[in-house]
């Protein structure tokens, strides 16, 4: 285990190698020092066929890389970080949304690239990765999930105002809508549906789209049956 000490200088070493970088690439010591790090973990997940071991892998890892990322985070400036990027990726994996999203602010107001394999977007490839996880998360009921997707499609500085295939933006507006509808709020889950529908009619939400729509009359029908039996009646 690294001690509180390592810890501390781990950040403040990233914080350092992120401020002078400015807007290059990130460089020096600190860095390379993570890259060898994530090259050594990228060898051991591509020998692991399992995506559910992969995942406890991620698990297992990246703690060792989060002083780096608070100190990037901390005093960073826009430089290009493949090791944030990826670490970022593999947040996505393991489950941590919230984690991937911290470094899904920096990495959208930065414009930063994601690693040479990837021919999407960033904004495309954490709306989707996200959204997929997202969808994954909901029978934990997880409030965060919920706050988390609205962060991604609200904020300026998150997808809102990114260039993306519909397929993507639409597999978003899914996980958030089934988010609301976990969480029951089901006008809101009913626009999210219908926003997903009209970006892609294939995404699969049109039968849950339906049933939203019945618990809403139903919802209706009851406070206004609920009105009429607490109203005076007529002539009393």
């Amino acid at each position: 285990m690294t001690s509180p000490a390592r810890r501390h200088f781990q950040r403040i070493s990233a914080a350092q190698a992120a401020g002078d970088a400015g807007e290059t690439p990130m460089q020096g010591p600190a860095y390379e020092l993570m890259q060898a790090a994530l090259f050594e973990d990228y060898r051991r997940l591509k020998s692991t066929q399992s995506m559910e071991r992969k995942a406890e892998i991620k698990r297992e890892i990246l703690p060792k890389y989060a002083d780096y990322v608070d100190g990037v985070l901390e005093a960073g400036q826009g430089a290009q970080d493949d090791v944030l990027m990826r670490v970022m990726l593999w947040r996505i994996d393991a489950g941590d949304i919230a984690g991937a999203v911290t470094i899904a602010r920096y990495a959208l107001t930065h414009d930063l690239n994601p690693p040479d394999q990837f021919e999407r977007s960033t904004a495309a490839i954490i709306a989707e990765e996200v959204a997929d996880q997202g969808l994954k998360q909901l029978d934990e009921e997880d409030a965060d999930v919920l706050a988390l997707l609205k962060q991604l499609i609200d904020a300026e500085i998150m997808t809102r105002q990114a260039d993306m295939h519909d397929q993507v933006r639409a597999k978003l507006f899914k996980a958030l809508g089934y988010a609301q509808r976990a969480a029951g709020q089901l006008v809101e889950a009913q626009s999210s549906l219908e926003r997903a529908l009209a970006l892609n009619d294939k995404v699969g939400v049109k039968k849950d789209l339906e049933r939203v729509e019945r618990q809403i009359q139903q919802e209706k029908a009851k406070q206004q049956n609920a009105g009429d039996q607490g109203s005076p009646q007529n002539g009393a």
